[in-house]
């Protein structure tokens, strides 16, 4: 980055990713983990956005917030939607604080051992 948009980009994004960081330490004094989806949308087809780099970053557009914030997150496996007769998969993400991660995976175990969503496999679509 030249020097004259270093105030005008960098600075001002580390000040909304503090924002963020500090929104989820508020959060976290009230919860051990929050569940969310992963994902937007169910998984696509591979190669089918390829060509559409936009999609291909909203489909990521849950799990970015872990990353801006610092904090630690898994997802797991609850599910399949049917898209156009095929199933895809579906997945939650648990969020945990910074370096908690031996409790999202404690969380992630408990749901994997109360359901079998990580076991299943999609029926394969006729054609």
């Amino acid at each position: 980055m030249s020097s004259g948009y270093y105030d005008a980009y960098y600075v001002r994004a580390q000040k909304v990713r503090q924002l963020i960081r500090q929104d989820f330490v508020k959060a976290f004094e009230k919860v051990d983990a929050i569940v969310s989806p992963t994902s937007p949308e169910p998984a696509f087809k591979l190669g089918e956005r390829t060509a559409d780099p936009l999609a291909m970053y909203l489909a990521d557009i849950f799990t970015n917030t872990a990353n801006l914030a610092g904090i630690c997150g898994i997802s797991v496996p609850c599910g399949f939607a049917k898209v156009n007769g095929s199933q895809l998969p579906v997945c939650l993400q648990i969020l945990g604080k910074a370096l908690d991660e031996a409790r999202i995976f404690q969380i992630a175990h408990a749901y994997e051992q109360s359901t079998d969503w990580h076991n299943a496999r999609p029926a394969i679509a006729a054609k």
